[in-house]
């Protein structure tokens, strides 16, 4: 089951206020960016927001789980959803600790 728009846009409004938030449709699912950075995915309507230390430290007692079949752990986010200013800190505190995304070069042609 792949996730709805509207999940998305309430996930994406409840961490407006940590960054520049955008989202992409990838494979019938989402990923959620920080300044840049994929901080979280959506997968079936579901929040996986990328492990850190500090994100550990923050949240306490972490539920862990693959976003998708195969996929290594991220900290499964259900109930503190609902508490804009408590996920906007877990989101800086993530993009934070994050790197910076790698800038790939276009290939050229060869024409």
């Amino acid at each position: 089951m792949s996730s709805d728009q509207g999940f998305i846009e309430f996930v994406t409004d409840q961490i407006e206020s940590a960054g520049t938030i955008t989202s992409k449709k990838m494979f019938g699912e989402y990923a959620v960016y920080c300044d840049g950075k994929v901080v979280a995915l959506v997968c079936d309507n579901k929040l996986f927001v990328k492990p850190t230390e500090s994100g550990r430290k923050f949240i306490g007692v972490v539920t862990e789980a693959p976003a998708y079949p195969g996929a290594k752990p991220a900290f499964l986010i259900e109930d503190q959803l609902d508490d804009r200013e408590w996920i906007s800190n877990l989101i800086k505190i993530t993009c934070s600790e994050l790197p910076e995304p790698v800038i790939r070069k276009k290939k050229k042609d060869r024409g």
